[in-house]
């Protein structure tokens, strides 16, 4: 198959961040175990344990990279890292709803398509507040498309519109033409994408038969472009015929790598994430590193649940949603 890499600094369609009330009865389980030990029954280390990594999860915070898979939308997975961790913690998302004292934040910038993978930019705590800086970094991506078909989505998951021939298209033909998509161009977003119109993704509407209206050019800059294999039907730009995208692959978004940083499924966990964070800190741009709390700003929480959708650029396209 074929397949070319490319770094862009791309816009990214929207910045998530999501938020979990925590329950009171984890937070205080090891205070009231160690003020009565002689009440302790059974099961009491395990309420201890429990309740030293709910304190030890609300107390993360910064930016890491988790490892995206193909099938889960960028926020369903963040759902996912959410359900795991508040499980590990013992505060299962039946509990969210119970008495409300803490709120753990977590969010994501920068979304990848559902029939995407790679590397998706998580913050955590206080770092939701630096996500915004992951949306204008850049990016590079491995794109495998396949010539002869041109679909309505532009890529795999699509219904076929157009069919034509490719098989006198060289390597030297695509190689010839790279250029031209490379440097300073003007982008015209698809409309099967993530951006919204009255708060909802075009893609949505799309596939609801609702008329849109195409975004209009935006400005993107290509920094380079590659032709890694050629081998026919597969590569990665059309060239006198059509073609759709088979596999995208985010291999780095702004210092995180997929190689080196972006944490798989396995090791989502409470302990896992604390070392990431610990060891991508050093990643991140001095004006963005977090500050130390304060002492007196150390037990204070938010206290609302929120959920915050935020893009590129701020009108109509934003949504912001408290409950």
């Amino acid at each position: 198959m074929a397949a070319a890499e490319s770094v862009a600094a791309v816009p990214s369609s929207s910045l998530v961040a999501d938020t979990a009330p925590v329950p009171e009865t984890a937070e205080t389980a090891a205070a009231t175990a160690a003020t009565s030990p002689a009440t302790a029954g059974p099961g009491s280390e395990a309420m201890v344990s429990k309740a030293a990594l709910a304190t030890k999860l609300l107390s993360l915070s910064g930016v890491f990279a988790v490892h995206k898979p193909k099938g889960p939308t960028s926020a369903e997975l963040l759902n996912r890292l959410k359900e795991k961790l508040l499980a590990e913690a013992g505060m299962p998302s039946s509990e969210w709803t119970k008495r409300k004292k803490q709120t753990l934040k977590i969010g994501h910038g920068g979304t990848l398509d559902s029939a995407a993978r790679g590397v998706l930019v998580v913050g955590i705590g206080r770092g939701t507040k630096m996500l915004t800086s992951m949306l204008s970094g850049s990016k590079r991506y491995i794109a495998i498309g396949e010539l002869g078909k041109a679909t309505d989505t532009l890529d795999s998951t699509g219904k076929v519109t157009e069919e034509k021939p490719y098989d006198k298209i060289t390597q030297e033909d695509i190689e010839g033409i790279l250029q031209k998509f490379t440097g300073n161009i003007m982008q015209v977003p698809p409309l099967y994408s993530a951006l919204k119109k009255d708060g909802q993704r075009l893609s949505t509407l799309m596939k609801r038969g609702e008329a849109v209206e195409a975004k209009p050019a935006r400005p993107v800059t290509v920094y380079s472009l590659s032709l890694q294999r050629f081998q026919p039907p597969f590569f990665t730009l059309a060239l006198s015929s059509c073609a759709n995208v088979l596999e995208l692959t985010r291999t780095k978004q702004g210092p995180f790598t997929l190689e080196e940083h972006a944490l798989p499924e396995d090791r989502w966990t409470i302990d896992d994430i604390a070392q990431s964070l610990e060891h991508c800190s050093s990643l991140l741009p001095a004006e963005l590193a977090l500050k130390k709390p304060k002492p007196e700003e150390s037990s204070e929480h938010v206290l609302s649940c929120e959920y915050i959708t935020l893009n590129e650029k701020k009108g109509e396209d934003d949504v912001i949603k408290t409950c």
